[in-house]
């Protein structure tokens, strides 16, 4: 069974990485095991090399913050307390990553997100368009929660459904969830020598997601648990995105070599491409906010695939912020297609009708091209 796991390694081309804090770092210490960080560098420097994509979600900053501002190594913060020792342990975190991915001749840049971010529609595309940038031009965003403003009430919590909301984002085939156990089992295997390991799950059922146990604060650092693992699973499938959970730690081999190589994990499989799930979702999970009337021309072009420009809009109807569902009609009032616009109402209805080289000068800033990008425009049959 580890041959499915291998294979969807092999063949993705965007893969997204969580690693927590009780594999980053040395709880003794409290500072970063670097030997440990070296080696899943060798691992990440081996995907590039073929040819993908990788994010980092990586935890870490709260923990290695509190040795630096001389509070308690172990057990609860305040909530003050936790954003001053994220603001503290950041930096050293990120300079973690940029020494071991460096090495590699690989560039690294912080992104840091909260969860409005990934659920308020124009700050994900903002999101989406910086960690896009990023990946064009080579660089590995190394991804963490904002914790020095983020409160309880906008908090994630944990990691590993942020890694997920990532994935979901970006449009990821993989996401690899690094832990302390190499996989589902029926019960605890710390506990429960019948435990049974399962290499593949098809669907998350509730039989599967009973498997899961609590929250395991592995050596007083992290957070999650194989619960919010299967949390970030479910979210991750409904975008189209397969999810591999697998040990962190291989005695000095990469934990992804390891699983390539035929050691366990679990795989959770998707049943549709993110790209496809990503459509649907727009297509019908979204409430239209307003409406562009586009002309004969912009029709044939987004039946043909093309992006919806702003020559080819006619009128601007109802009020949408920028990321809002809006239905695109022909001139006599049919639903042609459905996406994204890149603009709000206001813009977009100043624009309307002008050439792309035109709206920086008509706006005053330079904008997308593309009223709404093909990526994010549903086209009706």
């Amino acid at each position: 069974m580890a041959a499915r796991p291998l294979s969807d390694i092999a063949k993705a081309r965007r893969i997204v990485i969580k690693v927590g804090s009780a594999l980053l770092v040395d709880a003794e210490r409290s500072a970063v095991d670097a030997a440990w960080l070296a080696i899943l560098a060798d691992d990440i420097s081996r995907l590039r090399s073929r040819g993908a994509e990788v994010l980092i979600v990586s935890s870490g900053a709260v923990a290695l913050g509190r040795r630096r501002l001389g509070l308690p190594l172990r057990g609860e913060l305040e909530l003050q307390e936790k954003q001053a020792a994220a603001a503290a342990g950041q930096s050293v975190l990120m300079r973690a990553w940029e020494e071991a991915l460096a090495s590699h001749g690989l560039h690294t840049a912080q992104v840091l997100l909260t969860r409005d971010d990934t659920e308020i529609r124009r700050r994900w595309l903002n999101a989406r368009a910086t960690v896009e940038t990023l990946l064009r031009l080579k660089a590995i965003p190394v991804v963490n929660e904002n914790d020095t403003v983020a409160t309880e009430e906008i908090r994630y919590g944990d990691n590993d459904r942020l890694a997920a909301r990532v994935a979901q984002m970006i449009g990821a085939d993989l996401l690899i969830l690094l832990s302390d156990i190499d996989g589902l089992y029926t019960s605890d295997p710390r506990h429960d020598p019948s435990a049974v390991h399962i290499p593949m799950v098809v669907t998350l059922t509730p039989e599967i997601e009973a498997m899961a146990g609590g929250a395991n604060a592995l050596h007083g650092v992290g957070t999650g648990g194989m619960a919010s693992k299967l949390v970030a699973a479910r979210i991750a499938h409904g975008a189209g995105c397969a999810t591999l959970v697998t040990l962190g730690r291989r005695d000095g081999r990469g934990p992804i070599e390891a699983v390539e190589a035929g050691a366990r994990a679990t795989l959770f499989a998707a049943h549709e491409t993110p790209a496809l799930a990503y459509k649907q979702w727009i297509a019908g999970s979204l409430a239209p906010q307003g409406a562009l009337v586009v002309d004969d021309g912009a029709v044939s072009a987004l039946r043909a695939g093309k992006s919806l420009l702003a020559a080819g809009v006619t009128a601007v109807e109802g009020r949408f912020g920028k990321g809002d569902a809006v239905l695109v009609l022909d001139k006599d009032g049919r639903e042609v297609a459905r996406g994204l616009c890149a603009y709000g109402a206001d813009d977009a209805a100043s624009i309307k009708g002008l050439r792309s080289n035109r709206i920086e000068a008509r706006l005053g800033y330079r904008g997308p091209a593309a009223l709404i990008h093909r990526n994010d425009l549903v086209v009706r049959d």
